[in-house]
């Protein structure tokens, strides 16, 4: 399963019934939300249940089509079933209670409650919200595809507009003939990226880059009055800044991840915890800005995508082991130079880059990967506007048809 993604255009009043659908869903979320606090213990099935009691309770609820609500149902139920399972594993520190949403940013169907024109080129919402027919604009053809391969159509709030996006169950596999080459790749803050060739990719910097446009606009919304119009333009105009930096991010993961994969039979990389390196309040802001998550979703969506063999593998001591002798050679963060008593000299994040191919080749298949279904990858700002899309199964073929094989470039590693 894919997703497909679209602009919507259409009139003001249409969008205001986009955002009461909106408000609407999350109305139900919060209140499935409710019910299981006050009711410990019940299932997902009785959350159905209850949803069918709002919307004997409240007219505004049932004006929303009943596929939606049990989409926003799911929703509630996902993040219980989360609770669960962390508190099962024993995730050390918080579990993830679920909490009540403030300001959902997206509204999703099933089979039902929208219908698409002969041409594929709008889509009408039938229920009783008011949204109605919208234009869609996009590059994707959904003539290729049969209606009963549409699973579930979001509606999504972006600071630029309205989106439509379109989960596809097909298989989206492509038939790749061998490379007889492998690499291992490790990133960094100077490079984006060194490769076990001695390649390097130039890490981009979008947010530092923007940085000074986004004071520039927090100045603005920060003069201006709490709950005025103008406030609320300025606050649009801040999340535009934030939503283009997000989106040159993503699309530069996904080009060097498509790049490196077609290229290669086996990638290797590291199996870092971004989470827990973030910690680090010094580099925390360049670590965010580098992008590693989305450059590691990107790699094993493409590797399952072309039939390539993506591994990671444990960072531990990656830098500090020589590439040539395997003697451990303590350095700092500050030392770009591998220097080991057997006289080898490297650099830092090229010795690493090896050291991880090598340990990748120790192993089998894809080892350490951490994407459930290969094809559930959202991005923050794009598609996990409100989870679920069927759980985000194969949430994410949102790759640019102008995307080409480019050459390959490598990494640089930080620690």
């Amino acid at each position: 399963m894919f997703v497909l993604e679209f602009k919507a255009k259409g009139r003001p009043n249409q969008y205001v019934a986009i955002d009461e659908a909106i408000r609407t869903a999350q109305f139900v979320r919060n209140k499935c939300i409710r019910f299981w606090i006050d009711n410990q213990g019940v299932g997902q099935k009785e959350l159905y249940r209850h949803s069918t009691v709002l919307r004997e309770e409240f007219s505004f609820v049932k004006s929303l089509n009943s596929s939606a609500c049990q989409a926003s149902v799911e929703r509630a139920y996902s993040a219980i079933a989360r609770f669960y399972d962390n508190c099962k594993k024993a995730v050390p520190g918080k579990k993830g209670y679920p909490q009540f949403k403030q300001n959902s940013r997206s509204v999703e169907y099933k089979v039902s409650g929208w219908k698409l024109s002969e041409t594929r080129k709008q889509i009408t919402f039938t229920d009783k919200k008011g949204i109605g027919k919208l234009k869609l604009k996009g590059t994707w053809d959904l003539n290729f595809y049969q209606l009963d391969q549409v699973k579930r159509v979001r509606l999504i709030r972006r600071a630029d507009g309205y989106y439509v996006q379109f989960l596809i169950g097909a298989d989206n596999k492509v038939d790749t003939t061998p490379k007889g080459k492998t690499v291992g790749l490790d990133v960094g803050l100077k490079e984006f990226y060194t490769d076990s060739d001695g390649l390097c990719e130039p890490n981009p910097k979008f947010y530092l880059t923007s940085e000074k446009r986004l004071k520039f606009r927090q100045r603005r919304v920060s003069r201006k009055k709490k709950g005025s119009a103008n406030r609320k333009k300025a606050i649009n105009r801040l999340g535009r800044v934030h939503l283009k930096i997000s989106r040159q991010r993503e699309e530069h993961a996904k080009k060097l991840a498509r790049c490196v994969i077609q290229s290669n039979d086996l990638v290797a990389y590291e199996n870092l915890r971004i989470k827990n390196l973030v910690k680090n309040h010094c580099l925390a802001k360049s670590i965010n800005d580098a992008g590693w998550y989305q450059f590691r979703k990107w790699l094993e969506y493409f590797g399952v995508k072309f039939g390539r063999v993506t591994v990671a593998v444990n960072p531990a001591y990656t830098s500090q082991k020589c590439s040539n002798c395997g003697a451990i050679v303590k350095k700092s963060l500050s030392v770009r130079t591998h220097v080991c008593e057997c006289g080898f000299v490297m650099d830092r994040d090229w010795n690493a880059a090896i050291n991880i191919l090598k340990s990748a080749l120790s192993t089998v298949g894809h080892t350490g990967t951490w994407v459930k279904d290969p094809n559930a990858l959202g991005d923050s700002t794009s598609t996990l506007a409100g989870e679920i899309l069927s759980e985000q199964v194969g949430s994410m073929n949102k790759e640019s048809p102008l995307l080409s094989a480019r050459g390959v470039s490598k990494l640089g590693r930080f620690f």
